[in-house]
């Protein structure tokens, strides 16, 4: 495979466990395709046009030769200059690396993570709140994370490493936590439970979970008693970071009663609670590595060698019953 096939299929297995569908997804790419077809010929050039078929802006082919045949990558949740010079180290060693895979956005991708974040908006109009109040409530949460991006990242440090390392290098941000929620979401569906207690079962037999738990980073009732009734479930894995805390309050009135996620921080952590909304938080890591080992599946599939590092768990489901 190439890094721009590689990179294509993350997209496409992106769109495919999309939680707003598969539909859904193509019919926005449709509409920017049109609006893409109205522009002048001057605003053209300044389009992003990659945009027309990835409708994940915070993943991008960062660095290096598309056309470039890939046989060995490393792949790793947060990728630095520090992870960079490992690479460069095991490619001086006579083991090359072709291709460095980073989850969390870098460089452009970095930049335009508020671009995804409208993918909350959708997903919650699924479960019942009325898409005018979400989009309304996250828009200024959108706009936030927009301005705290473009004042304080070093969004160059990275991109610029890979290039004096002569690496070439990836992100994979949105696809693979469209895979993880999609992943989660059957998980749970298959064994119905009832309590947050089975709820917790469940996710704990995962094996990126049971092995966080060595770690004593296991997943956590953060909101919520044992006991307590599930309800309705909504994940919040996908759709850039954290969104607007105040969407807790139309959650709850849309009967959402249990929320799955990633992270959460506590003022956001103590608004659902406000609203009796149970609270299970998976960790950051661990679930990027489920989103990402389903992805690299399909490339150890296809004969690459995967090295995981920078806080992968390396977990294979394929050729498994």
């Amino acid at each position: 495979m190439t890094i721009e096939q590689i990179f294509k299929l993350a997209v496409e297995m992106g769109i495919g466990a999309d939680m707003r569908g598969k539909e859904f997804v193509k019919k926005q790419l449709k509409k920017t395709k049109e609006k893409f077809e109205k522009l002048s010929k001057e605003k053209k050039a300044d389009f992003d046009q990659e945009k027309l078929w990835n409708p994940y802006s915070d993943s991008r082919i960062l660095f290096g030769d598309p056309k470039k045949k890939v046989k060995r990558v490393m792949v790793g949740i947060d990728v630095d200059p520090s992870e960079l010079m490992i690479a460069r180290y095991f490619s001086d060693k006579n083991k090359e690396i072709d291709l460095v895979i980073g989850h969390h956005p870098i460089g452009e991708a970095l930049n335009d993570l508020a671009d995804v974040m409208h993918l909350q908006a959708d997903v919650l109009a699924r479960h019942g709140v009325p898409i005018n109040i979400a989009e309304s409530v996250m828009l200024p949460r959108i706009t936030e994370i927009s301005r705290l991006i473009f004042q304080s990242e070093n969004y160059g440090r990275t991109v610029q490493a890979a290039e004096l390392l002569g690496l070439p290098l990836m992100c994979v941000h949105t696809p693979a936590d469209n895979l993880v929620a999609n992943f989660i979401d059957r998980e749970i569906k298959k064994q119905n439970p009832e309590t947050l207690e089975e709820l917790l079962e469940i996710i704990d037999g995962i094996p990126e979970y049971k092995e966080a738990k060595k770690f004593k980073a296991g997943p956590q009732i953060v909101t919520g008693r044992k006991e307590a009734r599930v309800g309705k479930i909504a994940y919040e894995y996908a759709g850039g970071t954290n969104g607007a805390k105040e969407i807790y309050k139309h959650a709850s009135q849309a009967g959402i009663g249990t929320i799955v996620g990633m992270h959460m921080r506590e003022e956001w952590r103590k608004e659902a609670e406000k609203h009796h909304i149970n609270v299970v938080i998976c960790g950051d890591t661990q679930s990027d590595s489920i989103g990402m080992n389903l992805f690299l599946d399909e490339l150890e599939k296809k004969g690459i060698e995967i090295i995981p590092f920078s806080g992968l768990t390396r977990v294979k489901r394929f050729g498994k019953k």
